[in-house]
Parts: structure tokens; sequence; C-alpha cells
């Protein structure tokens, strides 16, 4: 039986130590990744949404008034959008809506709404200063890619810091 000495293993266990660390480096960075600094979340894409663009934009929530409904809440809601995404040929975008704390706890009083659905957003996660909202039947028209947002989301991908 051949032995083999200590320093030979220690060599052994650096190649297969720095092989893992590479090999994680790899990994890490061919995830493409969305970061909001401004409130404080990130989402990690699949490798095809590479390029992607993102949309500002503003949800409004609504109460109902003796004249009918009267905007009383508003917030931003960002759009993550597909790199093949065009207008002749939209895909779903991941849309996520921002609350302060005091706003989502309202709306989950149903003090207002911000939809005509019958359920109000689902959280995707919080922070010190926000909740994130999935709005309710986002992905309801089945527009092409909404399975793999839906996949993506189901994953664990949305992380708020």
């Amino acid at each position: 039986m051949r032995t083999v000495s200590k320093r030979a293993l220690l060599s052994a266990l650096c190649v297969v130590i720095v092989a893992a660390v590479v090999l994680v480096v790899i990994v890490t960075f061919d995830k493409t990744q969305y970061r909001n600094a401004q409130y404080g979340f990130y989402v990690s894409l699949p490798s095809t949404w590479k390029g992607y663009s993102v949309i500002d934009q503003t949800w409004t929530g609504y109460t109902n008034g003796p004249n009918g409904q009267v905007a009383s809440e508003h917030g931003p809601e960002i759009l993550i959008r597909h790199p093949a995404w065009t207008t002749k040929d939209p895909r779903q975008d991941i849309p996520v809506m921002v609350f302060t704390l005091a706003q989502w706890n309202a709306i989950q009083q149903e003090k207002f709404y911000v939809s005509a659905a019958p359920i109000g957003p689902s959280e995707l996660g919080r922070n010190s200063a926000y909740v994130f909202g999935l709005p309710p039947r986002y992905n309801y028209a089945y527009i092409t890619g909404w399975e793999e947002v839906d996949k993506t989301l189901q994953g664990h991908s949305f992380h708020a810091f």
C-alpha cells in the first residue's frame, strides 16, 4: 500500500478548493440580476434576460367615493422588461409595485384597491421601509413569456435588503 504525504494531500485539497471557488465565481457571474438600491431589492433573472430594460411607472390606488372611485394613493411600479420584447410581440414584464409600510397595511385592510380584481397584490418581499408587491392578475393576458416570469418569481428570485 502506498502512503501519501501530508503535503501531497494538502496540494490536492488546494486544487479542489480553487476549482470550487472558480466554479462558484463562474456560476455567480453568469446570472443576470436587476438591482434597485433606491428601494432595496434585487431580482435574479434567467440568463435569457441579459440586456433587459426597466420602465418606471406609477401605480394608483382608489377608494370609493359618493361619485365613484377616487384616486387616493400613489406609488412606484417598476417593470423589468425582457430584451426580446417588441410592440409587435410583447413579452410578459416582471412588475414590482413598491408600497410604504403604511400603504401596505391600508391595502391589507381594504382601505383602497389597485385594480378591479377582487384580490389585492401579493407580497414579493419587504425591508424596513417598503413592501414589494406583485399586481393582482399581472399575468392573466397569457402573453409570451408569462410562464417564464411565473417560474422565475416562484423560484425565490426576489430578494429585499
